[in-house]
C-alpha cells in the first residue's frame, strides 16, 4: 500500500489542553517516530518537502502547528518554555511516549528545552540553525512580523547565500514549497507572529545563571547542522552548542546560510540518517 506523503498526508487534529493541534503524520509507522518543530512564523507547508519526504522514506514523520499558528486553535505562548510545554501535551495526546526531535530555528530552541525537562521522551536530538539560550546575537532585533508580507523575499535573505550557486537553488527551493496543492495550511498571522518572534527574543536574554547549564544537563545524542553563512544565527552559535552539549557532533555546511539543510539536502539527510540509526 503507498504512503503518504508531505504533499498528499491529510491534516489531522487533536485537542491537547485548550488548543486543537493541526498536524500531518506521513511514512512508514512501527518504528520510533521523528518529530519536527518549525521555525520563525512557520506553518505546515513550510517544511521543505525533499526534507520531510526523505525523512519519511525510513521513518514515522510528524510535523505540526504550534499553537495559534497555521491551522492550530489557542494562542501562541509568549516563552520558549511554555511553547515547550504545549509540545509536550501534544505529544501526550497522539500518544507520542518516545521520539527522536528535529528544531529548526525556534524550532531548536523548543528541542533544548525537551531534552532537558523531558528527557525520557527524547532518544535523540537534531539542532538546525539554532543556538542557546542568551548567546551571541540571539535577541533577533532585526527581525520583524511586517516581513510576513514578503515571504518569498524573507525566505530567500534569510535561508540562501548571495553566491551565485546558492542562488541557483532559489527557484527549485520555492517550488518545492508549492508542491502541495490540495488542503494547504492556513496562513501565520502578524499577531501569532509577534507574540512567536517575543518567545524567540526572550530566549535570547542572557539567563541569571550560568547560561550553558542547561546544555550540560542534556545527555541525548546531538547533531547539531549549521550553515557557515548563516545571517538569522551566527554560525558561533553552533561551536557553543557543540562545545556544552555533552555528546554532540556537529556538521557545518559550506556557502549556506540559515536553510543549510535544504541546501545540502542529499548529504544532510544522509548524515542524519547516520545519525538517527545510531
Amino acid at each position: 500500500m503507498a504512503l503518504d506523503t508531505h504533499e498528499t498526508a491529510p491534516t489531522q487534529r487533536v485537542q491537547a489542553g485548550n488548543v486543537l493541534f493541526a498536524y500531518r503524520r506521513f511514512g512508514p509507522q512501527g518504528g520510533i517516530p521523528l518529530l519536527l518543530l518549525n521555525y520563525f512564523a512557520a506553518n505546515l507547508d513550510n517544511w521543505d518537502p525533499t526534507i520531510t519526504n526523505g525523512f519519511a522514506a525510513e521513518r514515522d514523520v510528524i510535523i505540526v502547528d504550534y499553537p495559534g499558528m497555521g491551522s492550530s486553535s489557542g494562542e501562541m505562548p509568549s516563552t520558549v518554555a511554555a511553547l515547550t510545554k504545549a509540545c509536550v501535551e501534544f505529544c501526550r495526546a497522539i500518544d507520542l511516549a518516545k521520539f527522536d526531535v528535529v528544531g529548526f530555528s525556534l524550532g531548536g530552541m523548543i528541542a533544548q528545552q525537551l531534552a532537558f525537562e523531558y528527557p525520557d521522551m527524547i532518544r535523540r536530538v537534531i539542532l538546525l540553525g539554532t543556538g542557546p539560550r542568551g548567546v551571541e546575537g540571539m535577541t533577533f532585533t532585526e527581525l520583524s512580523a511586517d516581513e510576513l508580507d514578503d515571504e518569498a523575499g524573507l525566505l530567500m535573505k534569510a535561508f540562501i547565500t548571495p553566491s551565485e550557486s546558492s542562488q541557483a537553488l532559489r527557484r527549485a527551493y520555492l517550488e518545492r514549497l508549492r508542491l502541495r496543492v490540495a488542503d494547504r495550511d492556513a496562513p501565520v498571522s502578524k499577531q501569532a507572529a509577534l507574540v512567536e518572534l517575543a518567545a524567540i527574543r526572550e530566549w535570547g536574554l542572557i539567563p541569571p545563571t550560568d547560561r550553558f547549564a542547561m546544555l550540560g544537563q542534556i545527555h541525548q545524542p546531538t547533531l547539531i547542522v549549521h550553515g557557515n553563512k548563516d545571517v538569522v544565527v551566527m554560525p558561533i552559535n553552533a561551536f557553543l552548542l557543540a562545545e556544552h552539549l555533552p555528546n554532540a557532533q556537529l556538521i557545518m555546511y559550506p556557502d549556506a546560510s540559515h536553510g543549510a539543510q535544504s541546501q545540502h539536502a542529499k548529504d544532510f539527510l544522509a548524515h542524519a540518517r547516520i545519525f538517527l540509526n545510531g
